[in-house]
């Protein structure tokens, strides 16, 4: 692990480093549970405090943000705010919603089966910055709660992101580390996905989906819309689709490019805009991007910066070494029991940190395993293992996956506040019971 020597072994505040950081990691999360003070103000403080306090320099907390992950986000949020001025989401949703006879139910399946495919093409973060803007007109139409709606779609962007190699930031960097390319993901995890989905609509239908209902009015004034009048500037659309079209290749043959996904999201957002505003007077470019920059969700991108630099605190001062190597003493080396074991371990610390610094410990970790149990070999149902913990994980609660956070965003934004207890209420039992799905599927294929 790169960064321990930035970690200092004095005493900070009369404390040792790994106390410190620990008691201040452990304060965060009670404090954005408990949702007295905003997440982003509480992630920025402590972040702060980890450098002030001395566990990090202010360069080693740098060294902590994962730019990766900050770039493919803020990219992608840029080219969903320049395509969204075209109406091609509402002109999606109004279709697929026909398509069902606007019945709420039928619309929630739609919109979860889109968000899972999409997710696995672009990545989760991206669709649900897609899908949830639409989810909240349609809801609106037809008068019903939201909430069930985006709840289901977090947790389809989870799974379905689990599929591929760029659908979910833990796949980006397990495939990046020990160079897996986007088919080998396709042909290990996306069997499992299939499964995974179905079964759970099911707890779904029973919670919601018997009481989702609509006045007729409603639903018939949703059937009345004509989605050809949802697009709104057709020249934009065709431009937005033909950059969407780069960008997704490009995701999809970055290994092959050697570039990562942030310089593709950011190419395609620089390139995007340059295409929309060319025709513009100078004045008018301004207006533009700062109405672009303007729905950008800053407050998400500063949440993971904080997050990145407080998880890197811990890990710098040694304190998520010592929980992994008390995991491997549990197994005793045994090769069932480590892989299982990192698919529950993972799933509930993903829930509890966000899975990308949790995946950026592990790796390292279970590369370090190699001489146990056999080579690089031996190690791939650990890695799927990982994956699947990380990524299905990160339902179980707010914070525990980026595109819950953005979800969490919006939603507040449109007054329909999601808060943190009840969701994970929920939440972590849907989960838990995902990755004993997934437990079955890792014994029977790989074990």
């Amino acid at each position: 692990m790169h960064g321990h020597g930035s970690a200092t072994a004095e005493v900070v505040f009369g404390l040792h480093p790994m106390w410190f950081a620990g008691m201040l990691f452990v304060l965060s999360y009670v404090l954005i549970m408990s949702e007295r003070v905003n997440r982003v103000i509480i992630s920025l403080l402590a972040a702060s405090l980890m450098i002030v306090g001395g566990v990090l320099t202010q360069k080693a907390a740098i060294e902590g943000i994962d730019f990766n992950t900050i770039g493919l986000l803020t990219g992608m949020m840029i080219i969903v705010a320049v395509v969204r001025q075209t109406g091609i989401f509402e002109y999606l949703a109004i279709w697929s919603a026909k398509q069902v006879n606007a019945s709420p139910w039928g619309i929630l399946v739609m919109l979860v089966l889109v968000t899972a495919v999409l997710s696995a093409l672009l990545d989760n973060v991206t669709t649900v910055l897609l899908i949830v803007p639409v989810t909240l007109l349609i809801t609106e139409a037809l008068k019903v709660s939201a909430y069930p709606y985006l709840f289901a779609e977090i947790f389809a962007a989870n799974v379905g992101g689990a599929a591929t190699l760029i659908g979910d930031p833990p796949n980006i960097m397990i495939g990046s580390a020990i160079g897996l390319s986007f088919n080998d993901f396709l042909f290990n995890l996306a069997p499992l996905i299939a499964v995974l989905l179905p079964a759970l609509l099911i707890p779904l239908y029973l919670i919601w989906g018997r009481k989702l209902s609509a006045s007729p009015e409603s639903r018939r004034q949703v059937m009345n819309y004509r989605q050809e009048e949802a697009i709104k500037d057709s020249r934009l659309l065709w431009m937005s689709l033909f950059v969407l079209a780069l960008v997704i290749s490009g995701f999809v043959f970055a290994h092959d490019l050697q570039q990562q996904p942030a310089t593709i999201a950011m190419f395609g957002a620089a390139l995007l805009l340059l295409l929309q505003n060319i025709p513009c007077s100078y004045k008018d470019q301004s207006r533009n991007i700062s109405k672009t920059f303007g729905e950008v969700e800053w407050t998400t991108i500063f949440f993971f910066i904080g997050l990145f630099i407080m998880v890197y605190g811990i890990e710098a001062t040694g304190l998520l070494d010592l929980l992994a190597q008390e995991v491997l003493r549990l197994t005793g080396g045994d090769m069932a029991t480590t892989a299982i074991s990192i698919l529950w371990v993972s799933a509930v610390a993903s829930a509890l940190v966000d899975n990308i610094p949790f995946v950026a410990t592990m790796i390292p970790l279970i590369q370090n395993m190699e001489s146990t149990l056999g080579g690089p070999e031996a190690l791939m149902p650990l890695w799927w293992s990982l994956s699947l913990g990380a990524c299905l994980g990160g339902n179980g609660s707010l914070i525990g996956a980026s595109a819950n956070l953005i979800v969490a965003g919006f939603a507040e934004r449109s007054g329909q506040t999601i808060r943190f207890l009840p969701f994970m209420l929920l939440a972590f039992p849907l989960m838990l019971f995902s990755i004993a799905i997934s437990s079955i599927y890792i014994y029977i294929r790989y074990l």
